[in-house]
C-alpha cells in the first residue's frame, strides 16, 4: 500500500511539472548583453549562417540578451543558403595540409612579426591557433582584408579579442591584445593596425591568431606565407 501511495505521488509530481523531469533539451545558449551571434558561434566552433538557420535569425545583428539560441540544427532542418563544404576526397591528404579552397581563399600576410612560440594543437595557444611572441604595445595588424564582426573582451580565454570575416566561409582572430583599435562593423584592410599585443598566459607578451573556416579552427602555418 505504501509503494502504491508513493507511485502515485511521483507521478502528480512529474504531471504538476507538465512532465518536464521526462524531456531532453537540446543544447543552448543564452545571449549575454554585448554578445554577438558571430562571437558565440566562434566559441561553439560553429559557423554563424548556420547558427543562425537553426534559430531562424534573419538579421545576424538581431540578437538580445536573455535569448535562447540552440547550438544543433532542430530536427528535420534543411539549410536554405546554399553552403560549399568539403567535397568527397578520391584520395587520402596529408594532416597538415590544408583543407581544399572553399570560395575565395584570402590572401594572407603574418599578423605580427615576431617568433611562433606555440603551434597549432599547442598547450599555450588554445589548441585552435598560433601563439605570436613580440613585446607588449607592439602593431597587431590584419591579417587579410575584412570585416571587423567581433570587438571585445567577453570570450573567455581570449583576453581583448578581435574576430575578422574575410568572406563567408573564413574568419580570423586575434586575442590577448592590450588595446583595439578598430571597431565593429568596419571594414579593415590587409596589413591595416587593428589592436596592440597584450599580455597572454604566462605573463609573457604575445597575439593569439587563428584561422577559421566553416567555424573550425584550422592550422594558419599552412595559409601564412612562409618568412
Amino acid at each position: 500500500m505504501t509503494r502504491v501511495l508513493a507511485l502515485t505521488l511521483v507521478c502528480a509530481t512529474l504531471a504538476a511539472c507538465g512532465g518536464k523531469a521526462l524531456r531532453w533539451e537540446p543544447r543552448v545558449h543564452i545571449v549575454q548583453a554585448g554578445e554577438t551571434l558571430q562571437a558565440i558561434a566562434f566559441r561553439y566552433r560553429v559557423d554563424a549562417a548556420d547558427l543562425a538557420g537553426w534559430n531562424r535569425i534573419d538579421n545576424p545583428d538581431l540578437v538580445f540578451a536573455g535569448q535562447r539560441l540552440r547550438l544543433s540544427p532542430p530536427p528535420g532542418y534543411r539549410p536554405t543558403r546554399p553552403t560549399a563544404r568539403q567535397p568527397a576526397q578520391t584520395a587520402p591528404r596529408s594532416p597538415t595540409a590544408p583543407p581544399p579552397d572553399i570560395s575565395s581563399n584570402p590572401d594572407w600576410v603574418w599578423p605580427a612579426s615576431g617568433p611562433v612560440i606555440a603551434g597549432f594543437g599547442g598547450e599555450t595557444s588554445l589548441g585552435r591557433g598560433l601563439d605570436i611572441g613580440g613585446n607588449k604595445g607592439d602593431f597587431v595588424l590584419a591579417a587579410s582584408g575584412g570585416t571587423v564582426v567581433y570587438s571585445g573582451s567577453g570570450l573567455l580565454g581570449y583576453g581583448k579579442l578581435i574576430i575578422l570575416k574575410h568572406t563567408e566561409n573564413y574568419l580570423s582572430a586575434y586575442g590577448h591584445n592590450d588595446a583595439l583599435l578598430v571597431r565593429e562593423g568596419e571594414v579593415v584592410d590587409t596589413g591595416q593596425r587593428i589592436a596592440k599585443m597584450g599580455i597572454g598566459p604566462g605573463g609573457r607578451a604575445l597575439l593569439h591568431f587563428e584561422i577559421r573556416v566553416n567555424g573550425e579552427p584550422v592550422d594558419p602555418s599552412q595559409y601564412l606565407p612562409a618568412r
